[in-house]
């Protein structure tokens, strides 16, 4: 059965960047391999269900899936805009100093990641006596993914 916008789709998938380091995968002997499990080690790995045109993965999967059989197996590449978008200055937000402590708890570290009020995740990027700045960009901004994927079921 070929997918078509509304099919239930089953898939194992591997994600890699361009350098080719695995940065996802549903089977977990990639897992491991790439140290991924290790990271992870509550994460159960199995085949991804998704509704396909629901919005359950990034655009460029879900334009990918479209035409695929199943039992075929496909290398989708998915540039930035049909992923997580380009990296984004606009994304990079400044706190005061002495705000961030009191609401921490704690003199904030680079590198360290914290979570706003509305629930986005930042990494801390620079910090002095005035400014606090936290990158709120999604990890893989600006980045274009592929993703080895094997149709395992269509409904």
């Amino acid at each position: 059965m070929t997918i078509a916008t509304g099919d239930s789709v089953t898939l194992e998938y591997t994600g890699r960047l361009d350098d080719g380091t695995v940065f996802d995968s549903s089977r977990e002997s990639v897992a491991e391999e790439a140290g991924l499990a290790e990271a992870q080690p509550d994460r159960e790995y199995a085949p991804l269900t998704v509704e396909v045109g629901a919005g359950e993965v990034i655009e460029g999967m879900e334009e990918g899936l479209i035409g695929l059989d199943e039992g075929e197996t496909e290398t989708l590449e998915i540039p930035p805009e049909k992923a997580y978008g380009e990296w984004s200055e606009e994304h990079v937000q400044e706190f005061d100093t002495d705000e961030l402590v009191e609401m921490l708890g704690q003199t904030p570290q680079e590198g360290a990641f914290l979570e706003a009020q509305n629930g986005q995740h930042g990494e801390i990027i620079h910090v002095d006596d005035e400014v606090v700045r936290v990158d709120f960009n999604p990890d893989l901004a600006g980045e274009t993914l592929e993703f080895d994927v094997e149709i395992v079921d269509v409904n």
